[in-house]
């Protein structure tokens, strides 16, 4: 009896610690927000339900979430492949004293369909955010190719965070907050390594089109097409093709990858026939590949009218064996002493590694990692080096003839657009510099060759905002030529221009040394605008140059004559706000008053407050 006791009491001992343990390990904590933290992987604090018929509303989740219904993620991550039901996933945030109180929630994955984003607040309230690929992309919070949202979390408080994601794609939703400029930061390195895949293909690209276009040989056809597709498979994975292809249209953010499945598949295949000659060489592989290139037809066509996960799923598990059938043609082709097929089995072994390592994780059978999440654009970037490599040592093993041809086309084209460059840029330059000539004529006065009225208003409004804003000096003077009209009438308007262009060379060379702008304001008027002087310094240049202009006869065709000037001066106080209207307008009352004075002098504009 005494030993029956003790087992009783030895399994409800074990039972107790099995449910202690359970509610341990079914226990997420809550994700703390530290001071200085700048991201924050959330799956170590996220666990989720499942919600088959999709009927459940966030109240309902909160309080399943509130009373320990939900799971932690499996094995940490959440990966969950293709699944039925709409996926619920629930995290605690804590801001313990980091000052960044806006943080960026990112699901880093792009194909999914509708994610509605729940926050509620200690108060109660509860913010609402929607996005995915069944709404404009313009209802992301910002332009990025992932779903994201802008998440505010309080210093000292707590939000929970809740996330409905329904898609037809794989169930994949590993969560993230970022500040902004971590997200900057991972945004840049991200971008570095996706327009370097892409610049591989789109290299690749142009390189085999030139080669189709200069050999007609089909293969290279068909490789392009293979490069076409697989390259807009992974800009629809990458979420890029939503973002700069179709923002508008969620149709075609859902039906694109499979149709450039589709196309990427059936174009491989079709490649494979030619290059390793399978009608030839190997019958039976060559219908193999025609009922393949018929499935991925049929598919394509089918996917227009269905749902997205079904052609999707075709696509992917067929994935398999079609590089498994493209490898054995492979190694056929090896035993009959095709030499060039081992550059191409060498090229879809590695294609074969990423495609399965992004495969396994759409299916749920690997977690996402640098290597799964980008296996197949390095398996593919390899896979389509080599299959170049392979086109041209094709080439250079069985048509040597062709080869040579090859050569003389690339040569044929380097010349002519070397030529053709070699036009352009000689047709640029000279349109530069004649657009160079037009916008220095534009700028200058016919007659003087100073600057005209119109580039001076520009550049004194530009330099009296820098004035007041760097708080420095600027002065004007406003020089007028005295009876001007009486050489005019003695000598002719031939004579007065030449006074003008002297009195023009006169003041480029007596101004040299001042960093001034000179300006022909209009008749026999001038205008000299002078940064960084005072009233002394500005009054100084101005009896300068009217001493100067006295001691220069002029000399023309039927005499000379000697000019003297009257100039008007303001200096604008330093930190005072004008305009350049109001500043002519007092320079023209100093000038005013040096002509009514008795002209040949220079008169000063009184300072105004």
């Amino acid at each position: 009896m005494l030993g029956a006791l003790l087992r009783f009491r030895l399994i409800c001992g074990l039972l107790l610690a099995c449910l202690g343990w359970s509610s341990a390990w079914a226990e997420v904590p809550r994700a703390t927000v530290s001071p200085g933290l700048s991201h924050l992987e959330l799956s170590p604090y996220v666990d989720y339900h499942v919600d088959l018929d999709g009927a459940a509303d966030a109240a309902s989740m909160f309080d399943l979430a509130e009373n320990g219904q939900f799971r932690p993620l499996p094995h940490g991550a959440a990966t969950f492949g293709f699944r039925n039901g709409v996926h619920w996933l629930h995290a605690r945030l804590y801001n313990d004293g980091n000052g960044e109180q806006r943080w960026l929630l990112l699901l880093e994955y792009s194909l999914l369909d509708n994610i509605d984003v729940y926050m509620r607040y200690p108060d109660g309230r509860i913010d609402h955010l929607a996005s995915g690929d069944k709404l404009p992309f313009s209802a992301r919070a910002i332009r990025y190719r992932q779903p994201n949202f802008w998440l505010d979390l309080p210093q000292s408080a707590e939000v929970e965070l809740l996330v409905r994601v329904q898609t037809e794609s794989s169930m994949q939703v590993p969560l993230a907050i970022y500040t902004f400029s971590a997200f900057a930061e991972m945004e840049r390195d991200a971008q570095i390594g996706i327009g370097l895949y892409n610049g591989i293909l789109l290299a690749l690209f142009l390189y085999n089109f030139v080669l189709w276009l200069s050999l007609r040989d089909t293969s290279h056809f068909w490789y392009l097409g293979h490069l076409a597709g697989f390259g807009l498979v992974l800009f629809c994975l990458n979420g890029l093709a939503f973002e700069y292809l179709w923002p508008q249209s969620p149709w075609l953010a859902n039906h694109a990858i499979p149709l450039a499945m589709c196309l990427s598949q059936l174009a491989m295949h079709q490649f494979t026939r030619v290059f390793l000659d399978l009608r030839t060489n190997w019958p039976i592989g060559d219908r193999l590949s025609r009922a393949f290139m018929c499935f991925y037809a049929a598919v394509g066509f089918y996917s227009l009218w269905s749902g997205y996960r079904l052609p999707v799923l075709l696509g992917t598990y067929s994935v398999f064996p079609g590089v498994m059938l493209v490898l054995v043609q492979s190694f056929r082709s090896i035993r009959h002493g095709y030499r060039p097929a081992r550059m191409f089995l060498a090229a879809w072994t590695m294609m074969l590694l990423g495609a399965a390592m992004y495969a396994s994780v759409s299916l749920g059978l690997l977690g996402k990692n640098f290597l799964t999440e980008f296996g197949i654009q390095i398996g593919s970037a390899v896979e389509m080096i080599l299959l170049s490599y392979a086109l041209a040592y094709r080439h250079s093993d069985q048509r040597g003839v062709t080869e040579l041809q090859v050569r003389e086309a690339n040569e044929k084209l380097e010349r002519s657009v070397s030529q053709r460059t070699s036009e352009l840029s000689s047709a640029l330059e000279q349109l530069a510099e004649a657009n160079s000539r037009l916008r220095e004529s534009s700028r200058r006065d016919v007659l003087t060759g100073l600057f005209n009225r119109r580039h001076f208003r520009e550049m004194f409004e530009q330099m009296l905002v820098h004035a007041q804003e760097t708080r420095q000096a600027v002065s004007l003077l406003l020089i007028d030529l005295d009876h001007f009209k009486k050489v005019n009438d003695s000598y002719g308007h031939l004579a007065g221009d030449e006074c003008l262009r002297a009195l023009a060379r006169h003041l480029t060379k007596s101004l040299g040394a001042e960093n001034a702008l000179v300006a022909r304001f209009g008749g026999e008027e001038f205008v000299v605008l002078l940064p960084g002087a005072t009233e002394t310094r500005a009054l100084d240049v101005a009896e300068r140059i009217r001493r100067d202009i006295g001691m220069a006869p002029v000399q023309f065709s039927s005499g000379k004559t000697t000019m003297t000037a009257s100039i008007g001066v303001y200096s604008v106080p330093v930190g005072t706000s004008t305009t350049p209207d109001e500043v002519l307008h007092f320079a023209d009352e100093a000038l005013y008053s040096a002509k009514h004075a008795g002209r040949n002098r220079v008169c000063v504009a009184p300072v105004t407050s």
